[in-house]
């Protein structure tokens, strides 16, 4: 069943590291008329993070039952924890004419795509493996059999790139919160995710 709306909903989505909720947050200091849709989780908060502010943090139980009473518009398993979003507060939103922004994985972008086919979806692409490596590291909050983890699924992540509207290549942090901007103001034609400049990248990333 689709939904109603007036509306727009941006869906941002991206391998472990690359850089998309740092690009996410800060969009929405230049647009503060866009609001984000706080996800619920069940991993455990890292130390720079507030409950209520960057996720709902709660238990696997909670978020069982809340699947079991369809409070997700989406929900997807990730590294052994659940993500999912709040169905409420995105139709609320939506239906009051507000822009809103969901930062989640490939997973859940097919799940909104089929109840919201009108959204605009965003894929968000290290400069390379290299550097995707490098970020992960420099969280210093994973171990490395985490980090070894995050490795392989990202390239399993990065397959579904073609899924998306649009992809934004965060190689140079100032330049790709530009082209960020320029999708949600309806000015990203040039970075549709079928234009030919991908082709090397996305071919780096995927076969070395």
């Amino acid at each position: 069943m689709t939904i109603a709306t007036s509306g727009h909903l941006y869906v941002i989505a991206a391998p472990s590291g690359a850089g998309k909720t740092s690009l996410v947050r800060a969009l929405l200091q230049q647009e503060p008329t866009i609001r984000f849709s706080i996800s619920y989780t069940t991993r455990k908060m890292r130390p720079n993070e507030v409950d209520g502010r960057d996720y709902h943090f709660i238990n696997h139980a909670e978020f069982e039952s809340m699947i079991a009473a369809g409070a997700f518009l989406e929900h997807a398993q990730v590294f052994d924890n659940y993500y999912g979003t709040s169905r409420v507060q995105v139709e609320h939103l939506l239906a009051q004419g507000t822009n809103v922004i969901l930062e989640i994985d490939w997973q859940g972008a097919q799940q909104i795509r089929r109840v919201l086919p009108a959204c605009r979806s965003v894929f968000i692409l290290p400069p390379s493996r290299e550097e995707l490596e490098r970020r992960l590291r420099g969280r210093g909050t994973d171990d490395e059999a985490i980090i070894q983890r995050r490795l392989r699924d990202a390239a399993s992540d990065m397959s579904h790139w073609a899924e998306f509207d649009f992809v934004v290549v965060n190689a140079d942090f100032e330049r790709a919160l530009k082209e960020l901007h320029a999708i949600v103001l309806g000015r990203g034609q040039a970075l549709s995710a079928d234009r030919p400049a991908l082709t090397p990248v996305v071919n780096a990333l995927l076969h070395t």
